[in-house]
C-alpha cells in the first residue's frame, strides 16, 4: 500500500477562469455591448418614429395656417360689418341733416358726403363679401385636412410604441452585459484592467488571439523572434502577451 505521503504529484488542470479567458470574456462582452449600443442608435423603429413624427408636424403647420387664416378672415369681416354700421350710421345722419337743409349749396354738399359713404359701403361690402367666399373655401379645406389627424396620430402613437418596447429590450440587455462585466472585472487585476481599458481606447478591440502567426487584431505577421519574445511573455503573463505591431493584448 502505497502511503499518501509518497504518492506522486499530479498536475492541476489549467482554470478557465485565467486572466487571458477572462480578458476574451471581457472583450466578447464590451464588442458587444457596443454593438448594441451603436443598434440602439440606428433601430429601424427610430427611423420610423422620425417619418412619422415628421408628417405629423407637417400636418399640425398647415391646420395651424388654415386656423390661422380663418381668424384673419374672421377679423376682416367683423371689421368691415363694424365700419359699413359706423358708415350707416353717419349717413342716417345726413340724411335726417337734409330734410333740414333749405341752402342748395349745402344740400349738394350733404349729397355728395353721402354718395361718398355709399361708396365705401359698397367697397366694405365687397371686402366682407370676398372674405366670406375665402373663409368658406378654407373651412373646406381644413375639413378635408382634418380627416387625416386620426390616421397620422395612431401611427405616430405606434411608431413610439415599437420604438420604446425594442428600446427597453436592448436596455435589458445592456444592463444584463453590465453586471456580467463588473463580475469580470472583479477577478482581474487593476494593472491588466487599465491596460485594457487604455488599449481598447486606442484601438476599439483591445483583446486578440494569436493564430499561428497572425494577430486576429492586427491581422499581421509575426516573425518567429516575436512569436517567441510573446510567448515568454505569455507564460509569465498568465496567457497573455502584448502584440509587437498593434499593441493589442494577444491571447498566446
Amino acid at each position: 500500500m502505497t502511503d499518501a505521503a509518497d504518492a506522486p504529484e499530479t498536475t492541476e488542470p489549467i482554470s478557465e477562469s485565467t486572466t487571458a479567458t477572462r480578458l476574451l470574456e471581457l472583450q466578447r462582452i464590451d464588442t458587444e455591448s457596443d454593438q448594441l449600443t451603436n443598434r440602439r442608435v440606428r433601430l429601424a423603429e427610430r427611423e420610423l418614429l422620425a417619418v412619422a413624427s415628421a408628417e405629423m408636424g407637417s400636418w399640425e403647420s398647415r391646420r395651424n395656417v388654415l386656423v390661422k387664416r380663418i381668424d384673419e378672415l374672421t377679423e376682416t369681416i367683423e371689421k368691415a360689418e363694424s365700419e359699413a354700421a359706423a358708415v350707416a350710421a353717419h349717413k342716417a345722419r345726413l340724411e335726417a341733416q337734409m330734410k333740414t337743409v333749405i341752402a342748395p349749396r349745402e344740400a349738394e354738399a350733404l349729397m355728395h358726403e353721402v354718395a361718398t359713404l355709399d361708396e365705401q359701403t359698397d367697397t366694405l361690402d365687397m371686402a366682407e363679401l370676398e372674405a366670406l367666399e375665402e373663409q368658406s373655401d378654407i373651412d373646406d379645406q381644413l375639413t378635408t385636412h382634418l380627416v387625416a389627424e386620426d390616421g397620422l396620430r395612431a401611427a405616430l402613437s405606434a411608431a413610439d410604441e415599437a420604438l420604446e418596447q425594442t428600446t427597453v429590450a436592448i436596455d435589458a440587455e445592456l444592463a444584463d452585459l453590465t453586471t456580467a462585466r463588473a463580475a469580470q472585472c472583479e477577478s482581474m487585476a487593476e494593472s491588466v484592467l487599465v491596460k485594457y481599458g487604455r488599449v481598447r481606447a486606442s484601438s476599439g478591440v483591445a483583446v486578440a488571439k494569436l493564430v499561428g502567426h497572425l494577430c486576429a487584431g492586427c491581422h499581421l505577421d509575426m516573425s518567429a523572434a516575436e512569436i517567441d519574445d510573446a510567448k515568454d511573455e505569455a507564460a509569465v503573463g498568465d496567457g497573455v502577451a502584448e502584440c509587437p505591431n498593434c499593441g493589442r493584448m494577444i491571447i498566446v
